[in-house]
Order: structure tokens, then sequence, then C-alpha cells
């Protein structure tokens, strides 16, 4: 099964360009009110502080665009961001029967998926993936393909 929310990049990068100008503009009304008109007082500040919040949550909730490929037998996970300079983008690639668990962490307003892989000498790896952007059917998508992985991957140890 494939998963892919890359069309709507241009949303994301919208909705970024929007977010900076927001900043930039509040900065510049706070400067302009604070030294030459100054009307407002210290109420002024939020001129900088409401623009300042949204940055952190479009920052905080991570990459936008995710990618999921489960077709043949190889799980391919891609995570990275519109706006290049926010973050490293992170791209892993490992075989089904790698895949232990996952588990999806749901708080306010960020969504996380952590999967649980074994290595080659017995241990756990832990990767963590952004998914907050995805729809809510894309989701359903991802935790079912998931779920029919490890369904597949404990079948195959109860046959060993």
């Amino acid at each position: 099964m494939r998963l892919n929310n890359s069309k709507k990049a241009a949303y994301f990068n919208f909705l970024g360009t929007l977010v900076m100008m927001s900043l930039f503009m509040g900065i510049g009304a706070y400067l302009l009110e604070r030294f030459k008109y100054d009307y407002l007082g210290i109420s002024s500040s939020l001129f900088v502080i409401v623009p300042v919040i949204f940055a952190l949550i479009f920052y905080f909730r991570g990459r936008q665009i995710f990618e999921y490929d489960s077709d043949g037998e190889a799980l391919n996970f891609k995570n990275r961001n519109v706006i290049l300079f926010l973050s490293k983008p992170l791209s892993d690639e490992f075989p089904k029967y790698k895949l232990k668990k996952y588990e999806i962490v749901n708080l306010l307003i960020i969504k996380r998926l952590y999967i649980t892989i074994s290595s080659k000498k017995n241990q756990h790896i832990m990767l963590k993936y952004d998914i907050s952007y995805l729809s809510k059917q894309e989701l359903q998508d991802l935790k079912m393909s998931l779920n029919r992985v490890i369904k597949a991957n404990k079948e195959r140890a109860i046959e060993s």
C-alpha cells in the first residue's frame, strides 16, 4: 500500500509563507506602534506574540510531507518539510520482517508515529515520524497496513 500526502505540498507551502509573513508584519507593526505612534501601550506586544505562537505551532507540528510504501518486501518511510531549512528530511527503508510494533501518539495538535524494529544484534531501534498533517482516512489506512504487516510477522514467527 502506498500513502502519500505530497499533493498538499502547495497548501503547506502557502501556510508556511503566510505564517512567516504575519510574523514579519507583526514585528513591523510592533516597531511602528512602539517607537512612532504609541497608541496601544503595552498591548502592542500582541502584534508579535500572536504570530510567534502560530509560527511555533507550525514548527512543532513537524514535517508536513509523509510518504509510506509497503509494496514488495520492504517498508519505506519518508518524512520531509516543505520549507527546506526547518528540518532535515527522514528516509528509512527496512524489510517487513523487522517491524515489531508501532505506536501512534496523539497529543493536542501533534501526532507522532513511533516504529520499533529489530536490528542484527537482537536490539530494538525506535524510529519517529511526524504524521500531524495526515487526514483521518490516511491515518486509518496507515494503521491498517501496519497491522497487516505485524500480523503476518507474528504468523511467520509461529510457523518457524
